[in-house]
């Protein structure tokens, strides 16, 4: 099985607040973090709303001389990451250093950079753009500035695969502490595409929502994309118990799959499959899993084929399985959404704050399971699963255990 991993700290910034006691507070309230944009040229856009981080000021976080290297994704990464370590209250010596690293997701990378150049150069006729733009837009940028900040010396790179980039991220950063070739990693996902050029892309593909993101509900009409970052510290358990951290779960099991099917649409066999594999590498069973976060975008064919899927893994205990989609309240933050969903699943079991999935308004027969409607709960579970299905058939589903 190899070594055991634990989460010791936990930072976020996204729509329903500017860290983690925020956050949580906003998801046992029922909050929607989702409301009209705030960007330039929104009156050409069809769809102006999403999970945007209202009133966001950079320099209340960063000296102005380091904002030229910083990308709006990096600026959220960075915020999550420094509360999270404070949280893990971890001494970096040399030795340490050397063992400890970042795996973080991102779909989009620095696109709000790309955005506001290639404005620069197309719209408004500049011929030079600024020295730092290469830096600001890689997509490894953000974790290669947490590893900078920190002094984290071990493997450190970016993981990319659409909506599931965080969770697989995550997965890594369990494999990888498991299987000795680290001891720490800062792992989770960031993600900034709310600009014109972001919305007008994703316009195209008629998967977004013009007036909410209603997850298994009847009326469900699209997806809503928001914003932000969540970051963790993944920790080899011995070293953690030893130095008497706080213990905010157990990352038990991860599995991951491909579709190898269709670009956009869901397989029901193969999210079954992944969630299998993740139960099976967490040695749990069904009837221990109390939570579920649902990947619950809000599209029709997710929501179906996702609850086919629970049903299929879960068979009779899928009836007293709670599940729901967080999307609901803080939008889809693409590649950094796995990361702001697996605070609910910490949650879950540290407080047994059962998140809801709010704007829930109608039972559809095909999405028949226990959602959580509406109003969070109150209710003891000691396992957990998070659930990322992301566009290319890419599959990646992290399971969770009270500690």
């Amino acid at each position: 099985m190899g070594r055991r991993v634990v989460i010791t700290g936990q930072g976020t910034i996204n729509p329903l607040g500017p860290d983690v006691a925020h956050t949580l507070n906003a998801m046992a309230t029922g909050v929607c973090g989702i409301g009209p944009l705030d960007i330039a040229d929104v009156d050409r856009l069809m769809i102006n709303i999403g999970g945007q981080v209202y009133g966001f000021d950079p320099t209340r976080y960063f000296p102005k001389q380091k904002l030229p290297l910083y990308d709006r994704f990096t600026q959220f990464a960075l915020i999550a990451a420094a509360e999270a370590m404070g949280q893990a209250g971890l001494e970096i010596t040399d030795e340490l250093a050397e063992e400890s690293g970042v795996i973080l997701g991102t779909a989009g990378g620095g696109l709000q950079t790309q955005d506001e150049n290639y404005r620069a150069v197309y719209q408004q006729g500049k011929n030079r753009v600024h020295p730092f733009v290469v830096p600001r837009l890689m997509h490894s940028s953000a974790a290669s500035h947490l590893s900078m900040v920190h002094g984290l010396r071990g493997p450190c790179y970016t993981v990319s695969t659409a909506c599931a980039s965080s969770n697989h991220a995550m997965g890594q950063a369990f494999h990888l502490i498991r299987g000795g070739g680290a001891s720490v990693v800062l792992t989770g996902g960031s993600e900034s595409m709310l600009s014109f050029g972001g919305i007008k892309a994703w316009e195209g593909l008629r998967v977004m929502s013009k007036d909410g993101c209603r997850p298994f509900c009847a009326s469900r009409n699209g997806m809503v994309q928001g914003e932000g970052a969540a970051v963790f510290v993944f920790e080899e358990y011995e070293q953690a118990r030893a130095r008497g951290a706080d213990i905010l779960a157990e990352v038990a099991g991860f599995a991951m799959n491909s579709d190898a099917a269709d670009i956009v649409m869901p397989n029901q066999k193969s999210a079954a499959r992944a969630m299998r594999g993740a139960l099976r590498d967490a040695r749990m069973g069904v009837d221990e899993v109390g939570y579920l976060n649902a990947h619950g975008t809000g599209t029709t064919a997710n929501d179906k084929v996702e609850t086919a899927a629970i049903r299929e893994v879960f068979g009779g205990d899928a009836d007293n399985l709670m599940v729901s989609s967080t999307k609901s309240m803080h939008g889809h933050l693409i590649g950094g959404t796995g990361a702001v969903e697996l605070l609910a699943c910490i949650a879950a079991l540290r407080d047994g704050m059962i998140a809801p999935t709010i704007n829930y308004h109608t039972p559809d027969p095909a999405c028949d399971l226990d959602v959580v409607p509406n109003t969070a709960r109150q209710h003891r579970v000691t396992a957990t699963l998070s659930n990322a299905f992301a566009f290319g058939g890419l599959n990646a589903v992290i399971a969770l255990r009270k500690t």
